[in-house]
């Protein structure tokens, strides 16, 4: 479904000469080796590609219709796309920017996940009430797995054992064995989850609930997964209807926890051992998915409503820049080095 927008949002003006500041002195003391950056613009219905020491937008091509879910390929040469209104996931070169071909994905796919090797893709199938399972080489279904109502959110355990899903309707995550294509666990956590995270240990599984306000925090390191904290939000001067976590990402060492909280236009930092929120950072407006630096230097945000990208400096964890991309833009991926 599309999100929902508020009617108004809040905005601090008083910020960008300092970002401004922030960034020219960030850039001139030097970057890591530049990679491209693709955010899938919804409402554009294409992507645009940024130079990640830069920060110039180097290219915008055609994506089909209502580009949501992205992501590349471990060896960088696929580039990902859910075209929603298309029924397909479209593939590109991601130096050339054409089309290659497209995967069958079901109806309305919306998010998706490689596995870690780089094949199979697990693609979230809102209209129908199915996880795809499709062979990226020979572009063939190899399974679609029930889940509950409004699929969203999906995501690969790092032994790559484990595919979770999040349903929004059924408020569920659910767990299926990445072996048999069957669902072994179901989680009930908040209203309306949105997108689901595992730690690179695969200790620990982080479920956004949209409506609810909360972020689970699940242990998956025993047999039987378990909520053990449900981390909340409160920003002075935002209203709590306001505070919805859509995207996370976690840092590699698990030491913090970045969540996005929609039109909220902040993005919370979590540490990752205690699971207390540390800070909120201003970004643009209602920021939805992001995505990590391959170093983990930057974090970049998308903010639909402000159609701009925020970059975070991830160890000073300040906004240090925003750069205008297209259209409501919805989602985020860096090529890998």
């Amino acid at each position: 479904m599309r999100p929902r927008q508020p009617v108004t949002h809040l905005e601090d003006k008083t910020l960008r000469p300092a970002l401004a500041i922030v960034s020219a002195v960030l850039l001139s003391a030097g970057s890591a080796e530049a990679n491209k950056v693709f955010v899938s613009n919804e409402r554009g219905n294409n992507i645009t590609v940024l130079d990640s020491e830069s920060w110039e937008v180097i290219a915008t091509f055609p994506a089909g219709n209502r580009p949501r879910g992205i992501t590349i390929s471990p060896d960088g040469k696929e580039l990902y796309v859910c075209a929603s209104d298309d029924d397909t996931v479209r593939v590109f070169d991601p130096e050339t920017y054409k089309e290659l071909h497209t995967l069958p994905s079901g109806p309305d796919p919306e998010l998706f996940a490689l596995d870690p090797s780089g094949n199979p893709l697990y693609i979230a199938n809102e209209d129908d009430n199915l996880v795809t399972v499709v062979d990226v080489k020979t572009r063939q279904v190899l399974a679609e797995v029930p889940v509950g109502v409004e699929p969203e959110g999906v995501a690969v355990s790092p032994d790559a054992k484990t595919i979770i899903n999040t349903s929004e309707t059924t408020n569920m995550a659910h767990f299926i064995d990445a072996s048999t294509y069957k669902i072994v666990h179901n989680v009930l956590v908040d209203q309306r989850p949105r997108y689901a995270e595992f730690t690179a240990d695969g200790k620990k599984l982080y479920v956004s609930a949209e409506i609810g306000g909360t972020v689970s925090v699940i242990d998956v390191s025993a047999a039987e997964p378990k909520i053990t904290k449900k981390i909340t939000f409160e920003v002075p001067g935002v209203l709590p209807e306001w505070l919805q976590p859509v995207g996370v990402k976690a840092t590699k060492d698990g030491s913090r926890i970045f969540v996005a909280l929609g039109p909220a236009n902040r993005v919370a930092v979590i540490d990752g051992k205690t699971d207390e929120v540390l800070d909120y950072l201003l970004v643009g407006q209602r920021v939805w998915q992001m995505a990590f630096t391959p170093g983990e230097e930057f974090l970049i945000t998308t903010n639909g409503n402000s159609n701009d990208v925020s970059i975070i400096d991830v160890k000073a964890e300040k906004v240090i820049r925003s750069v205008q991309v297209g259209e409501q833009p919805w989602g985020v991926v860096v090529a890998p080095d």
